[in-house]
């Protein structure tokens, strides 16, 4: 089986995991300070705030921004679930703006959802491939509305001249499966010195100071231990963006003309890190999505559906109070259609050549 997704690692992340080990620090401290440092190095920002995982620091920007009742974050329906637990876990409400055929939330469609309730506009950098940040920007600004970016699959993507992570408060994760990762591990990053320095207290059960409590807060803190093995894999970033951009490059010229099968594309002004490497089903094509990913799976490559569902597809969203349902004929259509395809930089040439032959097989080609 040629995996969708492999995580490996080195003597520098063993050597790390052996010196906080020794030294007998596990929880918050200087281990995290230098992930910190480098997080902000990653995406330009003047401030990175971590926390133990991608969902809390999606939690810790809308309370930061003090968003609760009454106030509305638009967001996309084509993401993962943890973009609407993190703004209904702050009392806000979710509304959904329509995406385009970059699987990314549209601005245009953002646009016609906005109303005087809107106080944010959450845009989920889907598979890695960043949404129109320069658009979406324009708008928020109109809106005066915050900009959260759920960058948790885009680590060292860039929208325009700018990363990801340096729009407005970006939140990543470092899940065991993303380019970059810690097993479990997340940080939001700003430009806001206020906001971060808030989101720091929060992260720390309200306290700035031991026992000096100034709001209520939580227990978000990142350890010892998921800091050190991220930091080896900030030196690499650059070379396993490149790997997986030369590996979707392969996939592209060697499956795009394949009849009922789309391959993703990545608009000029936008660097795309390949987190997954999603193609669409066509109704023309010779299977069905699900008798693809079967078919595929079958003959020994991995295959996933990332997603099955657009998010507030599900009982429990579709009647939940927080939750605005909306016409998104574009996302239903992309959860209806897409599949994902090994991308990682473990795979070999004669892995990439397999994954081209079993798609071609499945597809009639």
């Amino acid at each position: 089986m040629i995996p969708i997704t492999v995580v490996k690692f080195g003597p520098e992340e063993e050597a790390l995991l052996l010196e906080v080990i020794r030294s007998g620090q596990l929880a918050q401290g200087p281990m995290v300070e230098r992930f910190e440092s480098l997080c902000r190095e990653m995406t330009g920002a003047e401030h990175a705030v971590a926390v133990n995982n991608g969902t809390a620091a999606l939690v810790l920007a809308v309370q930061a921004l003090g968003l609760g009742p009454g106030d509305e974050v638009i967001t996309s329906p084509f993401t993962f679930v943890a973009t609407v637990n993190a703004i209904l876990e702050a009392g806000a409400t979710v509304r959904f703006a329509d995406i385009g055929p970059d699987f990314n939330i549209d601005p245009a469609a953002i646009d016609a959802v906005a109303g005087p309730r809107t106080r944010a506009i959450m845009p989920v950098h889907l598979f890695g491939l960043p949404a129109d940040m320069t658009g979406i920007e324009e708008i928020a600004q109109r809106h005066s509305a915050a900009i959260i970016e759920d960058a948790a699959q885009a680590h060292g993507a860039a929208s325009g001249e700018r990363r990801v992570g340096s729009w407005g408060l970006g939140c990543f994760s470092f899940y065991a499966t993303k380019n970059l990762n810690t097993g479990e591990g997340g940080v939001v990053t700003t430009n806001d010195a206020e906001l971060a320095d808030r989101m720091r207290v929060l992260r720390n059960q309200g306290m700035r100071e031991r026992y000096q409590y100034e709001v209520p807060g939580h227990n978000y803190r990142m350890t010892e231990l998921q800091a050190a093995v991220g930091i080896p894999q900030f030196e690499r970033m650059d070379a396993i963006i490149a790997k997986r951009r030369a590996n979707a490059s392969y996939l592209n010229e060697h499956l795009g003309s394949l009849p009922g099968l789309t391959v993703p594309q990545t608009p000029d002004d936008r660097g795309h890190v390949w987190h997954q490497y999603t193609v669409r089903i066509a109704p023309s094509a010779a299977v069905t999505r699900d008798e693809f990913v079967r078919d595929v799976v079958a003959r020994g490559v991995g295959c996933g559906i990332y997603y099955p569902k657009v998010a507030f597809d599900y009982d429990c969203f579709r009647t939940h109070p927080g939750v605005v349902t909306a016409a998104v004929p574009n996302a239903f259509a992309a959860a209806a259609s897409v599949a994902s395809l090994p991308v990682h930089v473990h795979l070999s040439d004669d892995d990439l050549a397999t994954i081209v032959g079993v798609v071609r097989e499945v597809l009639g080609c």
